[in-house]
C-alpha cells in the first residue's frame, strides 16, 4: 500500500479500527492519537482524489499536504465550502469538527483521559454527524 487515495482510505479505516480497539481495551492514549490520525488520513485520501494521473504536482501544494494540521488539510482538499454547507455553525456536526480539529500530531506524546478518547472517537464515528462519513462521502 503506497501514498495512493486508495492507500490513505485504506489507512483511515484500519486506523480508526485500530482506535475503537484500544478505546474497548481502556488505552485512552493510543485510542486518541489513531482516531485523529484517522482523519488525517481520510482528508490526505480526498487530497489525492485532486491528484490527476500523469500530472507535475505543484510543489506549493504537495509541501503543504505534507502537513498533519486537519483545518489546512481541509482547505488543500478544498472542502471549505462543504463544510459551511454540511456544518452550519452550532450544528452537531459543527460541534464534532470542533472537537475533532482539538487533535494535533503532537497527541501521540500527551496522556489523554478516558472522556477525552470517548469524545473524540464520537465526534469522528457518529454515523450520522460524524466527521468520518462525512468525509468518507467526498473521498
Amino acid at each position: 500500500m503506497g501514498l495512493t487515495r486508495r492507500g490513505f482510505q485504506e489507512l483511515a479505516e484500519v486506523r480508526i479500527a485500530e482506535a475503537g480497539v484500544l478505546l474497548a481495551n481502556s488505552m485512552w492514549d493510543g485510542a486518541y492519537y489513531l482516531a485523529g490520525y484517522a482523519v488525517e488520513c481520510a482528508l490526505k485520501a480526498c487530497i489525492a482524489k485532486l491528484t490527476r494521473a500523469e500530472e507535475f504536482p505543484d510543489k506549493d501544494r504537495a509541501a503543504k499536504a505534507f502537513t498533519h494540521k486537519l483545518d489546512d488539510l481541509l482547505k488543500l482538499a478544498g472542502l471549505e465550502a462543504d463544510q459551511r454547507a454540511d456544518m452550519p455553525l452550532g450544528s452537531v456536526r459543527w460541534v464534532n469538527w470542533q472537537v475533532v480539529i482539538r487533535w494535533a500530531e503532537w497527541s501521540r506524546y500527551a496522556r489523554k483521559t478516558q472522556a477525552e478518547a470517548e469524545e473524540l472517537f464520537a465526534a469522528i464515528t457518529n454515523p450520522s454527524n460524524g466527521v468520518f462519513p462525512w468525509i468518507k462521502a467526498r473521498w
